[in-house]
């Protein structure tokens, strides 16, 4: 496949920041967004990077540690449940896509997003549709953010047993609904969600 990299560096533009989340849609646990520059997106070390939804959790895993073997400088960005109730999700996404950015050791030429656009950022940036499956620099960013949320998670459920929060990784699940209804909502529960208001509202 042919990434959006390729037209960029034969333009003369070098550093590429990709930069992507995990966890837009789960109602518990932490928002995650990452940035990765790599060293050279088309090494073949990376040949198995995609998306990282098209990944199985094993591959993920593996490929977490090769992305920051290549990377020239990446950063890991948590968005805490407190500050998506009170900002939003989306205005927490893009602050941290700006987190993300503003934490790499290098200050990138160029930044590629997946799908959304990050108004004032004075670096010249790209959101780019379906970006994590076009663009092997936000492959990689997907990555990062989805293995790091993953182990997150399963942080959470020893803290929090009784939810099956390693298993869903927080998302809206029949299970997960259960346990709510039965041990109730807690401090990692969004509750800006429509879902965590209406239990909270029904007690």
């Amino acid at each position: 496949m042919k990434h959006i990299e390729s037209t960029l560096i034969a333009s003369g533009i070098k550093q590429i920041a990709g930069v992507d989340e995990a966890g837009r849609g789960p109602c518990a646990g932490p928002l995650v967004v990452a940035a990765v520059i790599l060293k050279d997106p088309f090494a073949p070390e990376l040949s198995k990077v995609r998306d990282s939804k098209e990944l199985s959790e094993k591959v993920r895993e593996e490929l977490f540690d090769v992305v920051i073997e290549q990377a020239l400088s990446y950063s890991i960005i948590d968005i805490s449940v407190a500050e998506i109730d009170e900002f939003g999700l989306h205005k927490s996404n893009l602050e941290g896509m700006r987190r993300a950015i503003n934490s790499l050791d290098i200050v990138p030429d160029y930044v590629l997003t997946d799908g959304y656009p990050i108004a004032g950022l004075a670096i010249p940036n790209l959101a780019v549709w379906k970006g994590d499956q076009v663009a092997i620099s936000i492959s990689a960013a997907s990555i990062l953010a989805k293995v790091y949320r993953d182990r997150e998670l399963i942080k959470l459920d020893a803290k929090y047993p009784g939810y099956g929060l390693a298993k869903h990784k927080g998302y809206i699940t029949a299970a997960h609904t259960k346990a709510l209804t039965e041990l109730g909502v807690t401090d990692i529960h969004r509750k800006s969600f429509a879902n965590i208001a209406a239990l909270i509202n029904n007690r």
